[in-house]
């Protein structure tokens, strides 16, 4: 069909898009549906994806792979090399952040999926719901003495600890190495990480004590993730490398607690923001199951995907996607695609009434939907009922425009979230 766009490649760091994404890839959706981007260390505009059949496509159809080294005549190593230059992170630990499960296609992919698999199926986090409720009563207990001059943080004070508590004792990260945790993910997910060398140190402490948490963990096991990948390991060393399990730790601390913490915090936000909703949630807190799903479309932190890259000649709405070539898929566009979703601009918590079915894209599509889907519903329905309930006076303490927000292409991150807890 069609070749390449012949606009001009949309810069990702643009400050207007930067500033209202889901306005703006909107209008990118309705003008030029597949289009061409420009992404930090890429020589060559990536193709985005933004219409909501067209990023189902791209993430159902297993032509598309996440990792370029799968393509005939790609030459993966460069692109690799390209992406660690804009990044600043050393070489020898790049396999640490780009060679996980995330990263895997086909057989690969379902080894390292399955092995961790178990610990995320809906059974298993409905075991895990009364001490994700008791993390959160605490949290709440605290939340009124972090307050300053009556207004408290709310992403620093419970949208981040929830989250990371939850999944360490999941993994087996102790208590006391949590906020350095917290401090790689800043570092990681920051634009001042991009700047060259500025992620060495964190990687390189982060590797390290893992290594040493794994070292610890084999002298004393526990009923804990890590110690079951440490078994896979030892007892069936085909099935997981050391570099894959350092990494695995890696992807699942990330995974389990960066996303959800900003799910938490973006939600607040609209919730505070739409008086109208929040008095029908304050209502009715048996519409809360449902509600997430909405709050997933409209309050996801993540709003592209990794790329994709074509392993032949593809058509994607209209237009070929030569072999080689990397896609985007834009779930923030996807997610407000008038032709899937009535009125899509409107917050509406009562859009998806069956909490069992799920129409958006914001956990993804096809074999790399998210594998912690079922916990991060949970834990965003425990956090939102509980603050709503514990906390009935709660509001912004600032204008909803007035919010920071972290300037990060195809991220919707919350610096802070400044609330007053009372009347």
């Amino acid at each position: 069909m069609s070749g390449p766009s012949t606009t001009c490649p949309i810069d990702l760091r643009d400050p207007g898009l930067l500033a209202d994404p889901i306005r703006g890839f909107s209008r990118i959706r309705e003008e030029s549906p597949m289009t061409r981007a420009l992404l930090a260390g890429r020589d060559a505009p990536i193709w985005l994806a933004t219409r909501y059949e067209d990023v189902a496509a791209v993430l159902s159809d297993q032509r598309f792979v996440n990792d370029p080294a799968n393509v005939p005549g790609v030459d993966a190593a460069a692109i690799r090399e390209r992406m660690l230059e804009a990044r600043g992170i050393p070489r020898e630990y790049a396999r640490y952040l780009f060679e996980g499960v995330l990263d895997a296609d086909g057989a690969d992919h379902l080894r390292l999926r399955r092995l961790v698999s178990r610990a995320f199926t809906p059974r298993h986090v409905q075991a895990l719901r009364p001490r994700v409720e008791k993390i959160t009563e605490e949290l709440c207990d605290r939340l009124p003495g972090t307050a300053e001059h009556g207004v408290a943080d709310l992403m620093e004070h419970f949208a981040y600890p929830l989250p990371i508590t939850v999944i360490s004792e999941l993994v087996g990260i102790p208590e006391a190495d949590r906020p350095r945790w917290r401090a790689w993910g800043r570092a990681l997910t920051s634009l001042a990480g991009m700047r060259p060398g500025a992620l060495a140190e964190p990687v390189r402490e982060m590797v390290g004590h893992i290594s040493d948490l794994i070292a610890h963990r084999r002298g004393h096991p526990a009923d804990d993730l890590l110690t079951g990948l440490i078994r896979a390991h030892d007892e069936q060393g085909d099935r997981l490398t050391d570099a894959e399990m350092i990494t695995m730790v890696v992807t699942l601390v990330f995974a389990g607690h960066e996303t959800t913490a900003h799910l938490i915090g973006n939600t607040v936000a609209a919730l505070l923001a739409h008086p109208d909703q929040l008095a029908r949630l304050r209502a009715d807190p048996g519409l809360l199951p449902g509600a997430v799903h909405e709050f997933v479309r409209r309050c996801s932190p993540i709003h592209g995907t990794r790329l994709r890259y074509a392993t032949e000649d593809i058509e994607v709405g209209g237009v070929t996607i030569r072999r080689g070539e990397a896609v985007m898929a834009v779930l923030v566009a996807a997610n407000h695609d008038p032709r899937h979703f009535a009125d899509p601009e409107r917050f509406d918590i009562t859009r998806q009434p069956d909490p069992r079915r799920e129409t958006h894209l914001g956990f993804g599509h096809g074999p790399h939907y998210c594998l912690g889907a079922a916990l991060a519903r949970q834990e965003a329905e425990v956090a939102i009922g509980t603050l709503l309930r514990r906390f009935p006076g709660l509001r912004l303490a600032v204008p909803p425009e007035r919010l920071d927000r972290q300037p990060v292409p195809m991220f919707w991150r919350l610096a802070r979230l400044p609330v007053r807890l009372g009347p």
